[in-house]
């Protein structure tokens, strides 16, 4: 809470920057003023100095203030009392008759909500206001009024948008990047030397399936290979480099935003202590406490905590962690079952394509068949996340998580495991396994008697690309789509529900809910549930993860994030004061979890995109080829050097090529892409000395880029501190004042007790100890001061 201003000055605790510097600010922003609030509209505020609220030390606080305790704060402390409020007279079920929630679970109530702050056409109103300044789109380049959405809906709702804008505005100069690689790589596409010499050549590759499938022409992926050139270029090295710095710069820049946002907030010095269990908790003790609890025990360092029961661990929680993560662990493999469920469509397709004989077969195979398959792995993707989400609520309460915290932790982990298996399992199928380990047409690896999937034009980036466009970008559009759609219709068929008085459980001479009441048009809006903010953050992380575990090959990944959240952060803005009843605030100091799994994806991400450069792009043969085979003209043709080639003759019987009225005639040699002997040098199909080469290279490449890269990271993450100098020098300014003025407030208190014996021995410790006997340093000081504090709190 704000201290008062007559007890300490702005210049006491303000930080003095150089001048050169803040004159550099101010240069630097005057061109872009017209992203700042209306200073009419959202005036500028005078920097406060909080403090805890204590009862013990009200001296410090304007409570005479009308306006002390803010909005945000009054409906915390009500939503408190009503949530741990017994309503029965009975002590022997006082422990599960406990909470508004209860009341409203057992139909008793309908609803139990904090009202918004008058009509949204109302601009005089708080609501009004945010809903023109903020949630407009018209408004999507401005900054955002963080304080007054803090003060609105709370510190949780406010950090999320906080970090969504900060997050947002760092993918501006990644978008930019990323359109450079694609540029260049479209300038070199018709310029490449490998495209020419695909285009140009007319080269007979082997059939890739057994028998039904005919031999084709390695020109046929001529546009493919151009098409590749666009992300698959010369600046794909600089660009995995430069997205994994930028990773961990965004991660290292929000700590010190968010570290000023929420000193600005006076939620520097808040922490949960220990929590008090939550309600829900306490009442499916009561029902089991006769078969499983054993005994009693009180939480510690809580002051008038009272008794709660113990919860035996093996007889009671491991038979439900149990249940839980076996479930869990069913529909990861749900997920992996349908990645495995779209090889077999594609498997399918392409057999059944060749069967049926259609001339446009390659472009097919390249183009159709990865779109389709895509889009049915996008819509399994959604409907098994739809799923899962309503079990791990029910898997969380199952287990019996103690308090909020627990219970909010638990319940993320659980989301965000299922959601990267079943976002990512598909695109890491494409990145790493698929057309890896094909084998050779004398024996090719088979997997329950099918040819294992193999890569077109040498490697898989051009489908992953499109495997990510499809999942990521229509994944963003469906998203949006349902989160305005849902709301909109939603609140049309409540209120015209509500107006021909259908599912009306009490009559109008009961309550008229066709009043125009604030809590009657509240009630028209969609309850706000507590999985609200877990789909938000869990959006943005799977987006997050797109662009930085993949970003490799689709460099436009960053740009089309950057156009979702533009407008995502606007709709959720609406969708908020429009559309859902105002929820309860909370104070919260960073964003959870959230942060964590982001830092674990950052490290992750130096690692993926080295194994996709090394293993699933044409960087390294090409390099190889350059530097080495090229360089000393032993093979002047690329091809020559990344094709095999094959005797038709050494087919074994069954698996060559059967087909009526085929094109090719008399083929006696075809190609097939592996690093292998030809058929005239023994021993033949041997893998030769190129590929241990090409592999040395990779695997080489996969330790210097992540060793190289990671030790950046390192430095980044050791070099910036997460709280900047100006604020950690304002705590230490505010923390040394506060000891001051409560030390002047104690000894005015204890001047009307100085004639009693505790309070002139008080009175001669702060006397002794402000006049600096014995205290010369001021570490030596605080501890002075704390040593008062304690005494004081004795007293």
């Amino acid at each position: 809470m704000p201290i008062k201003r007559s007890l300490w000055k702005k210049e006491d605790v303000d930080y003095n920057e150089y001048r050169l510097l803040t004159n550099m600010k101010s240069w630097f922003g005057r061109p872009f003023r017209f992203v700042k609030l209306d200073p009419i509209k959202f005036p500028s505020r005078p920097k406060e100095m909080f403090h805890e609220y204590s009862r013990d030390k009200d001296y410090l606080f304007d409570i005479d203030d009308p306006n002390f305790f803010t909005q945000d704060i009054r409906i915390a402390v009500v939503h408190f009392i009503l949530e741990r409020t017994a309503f029965t007279s009975e002590p022997e079920s006082a422990d599960s008759c406990v909470g508004v929630q209860k009341l409203l679970d057992d139909k008793i109530y309908k609803g139990a909500y904090p009202l918004h702050d008058g009509d949204p056409n109302d601009l005089k109103s708080r609501r009004g206001l945010l809903l023109t300044e903020w949630a407009s789109i018209n408004k999507w380049i401005r900054h955002q009024p963080l304080t007054e959405i803090k003060e609105y809906f709370g510190a949780h709702i406010a950090l999320y948008f906080a970090w969504l804008g900060f997050y947002t505005h760092m993918l501006i100069p990644a978008s930019f990047f990323g359109i450079i690689v694609v540029l260049f790589g479209l300038t070199t596409m018709f310029s490449n030397n490998i495209s020419k010499e695909i285009c140009s050549e007319n080269r007979i590759m082997c059939p890739q399936c057994d028998q039904i499938c005919d031999y084709w022409n390695f020109n046929e992926t001529c546009v493919y290979s151009r098409l590749s050139n666009l992300f698959d270029n010369q600046l794909t090295f600089i660009w995995a480099v430069f997205m994994s710095i930028w990773a961990t710069l965004y991660l290292e820049l929000w700590q010190r935003y968010s570290a000023s946002l929420i000193h600005s907030w006076g939620l520097t010095n808040y922490t949960k202590k220990t929590e008090p269990p939550r309600p829900q908790y306490l009442a499916k003790l009561k029902k089991l406490k006769d078969q499983f609890i054993q005994n009693r025990t009180q939480p510690p360092n809580v002051e008038g905590a009272v008794l709660e029961p113990a919860v035996p661990f093996w007889r009671f929680k491991f038979p439900r962690y149990l249940v839980s993560y076996s479930v869990i662990f069913l529909f990861i493999c749900l997920a992996v079952a349908a990645v495995f469920g779209v090889i077999l469509y594609r498997m399918s397709l392409n057999t059944a394509q060749h069967i049926y004989g259609n001339k446009d077969s390659m472009t097919y195979k390249i183009t159709v068949l990865p779109i389709t398959a895509a889009l049915i792995n996008l819509v399994v993707i959604t409907i098994l996340n739809y799923v899962y989400d309503y079990l791990a609520v029910i898997l969380t309460n199952l287990e019996m998580k103690r308090t909020q915290a627990e219970f909010d932790e638990s319940l993320s982990l659980k989301i965000y495991l299922f959601q990267f298996i079943n976002y990512y399992s598909s695109i890491f199928y494409i990145a790493f396994i698929k057309g890896k380990f094909p084998g050779y047409p004398k024996k090719y690896n088979r997997i329950f008697g099918f040819r294992q999937e193999e890569c077109n034009a040498g490697n898989c980036m051009f489908e992953l690309c499109i495997q990510l466009v499809i999942i990521m970008v229509g994944k963003q559009i469906m998203n949006s789509v349902m989160e305005m759609l849902i709301p909109v219709i939603t609140k049309t068929i409540t209120n015209i529900w509500n107006h021909i008085g259908v599912r009306r459980s009490w009559s109008d001479a009961e309550i008229k809910i066709r009043t125009h009441n604030q809590w009657t048009e509240d009630y028209k809006l969609l309850p706000w549930q507590f999985m609200s903010m877990f789909s938000e953050y869990l959006e943005m992380i799977i987006q997050y993860g797109f662009i930085t575990l993949f970003v490799v090959a689709f460099p436009l990944a960053p740009f089309f994030a950057l156009l979702n959240n533009i407008f995502e952060m606007r709709l959720d803005a609406k969708k908020f004061l429009l559309y859902y009843r105002r929820s309860v605030p909370k104070r919260v100091r960073d964003i959870g979890s959230w942060y964590g799994i982001m830092q674990v994806i950052c490290r992750l991400s130096v690692m993926s995109n080295a194994f996709i450069i090394a293993f699933s792009s044409n960087f390294i043969p090409e390099f190889v080829y350059t530097l080495y085979v090229n360089k000393n003209m032993i093979e002047p043709s690329y091809l020559n050097f990344s094709l095999a080639r094959f005797d038709v003759n050494d087919f074994d019987e069954g698996l060559a090529p059967n087909i009526t009225g085929s094109p090719f005639v008399d083929v006696q040699i075809c190609h097939y892409t592996e690093f292998r002997n030809p058929p005239e040098i023994e021993p033949k199909y041997k893998k030769n000395q190129v590929y241990w080469h090409v592999l040395a290279a990779r695997l080489a490449f996969i330790v210097v880029f992540q060793n190289v890269v990671g030790l950046v990271q390192l430095l980044v993450d050791s070099l910036i501190p997460d709280v900047p100098r100006r604020v950690r020098e304002r705590i230490k300014r505010e923390d040394y004042l506060l000891s001051h003025i409560v030390l002047d407030e104690e000894k005015k208190r204890f001047k009307k007790d100085a004639y009693t014996g505790a309070g002139k021995k008080i009175m001669n410790a702060i006397s002794s100890l402000q006049n600096g006997k014995g205290v010369r340093k001021r570490s030596q000081q605080h501890q002075s001061h704390e040593r008062i504090h304690e005494q004081v709190e004795k007293l």
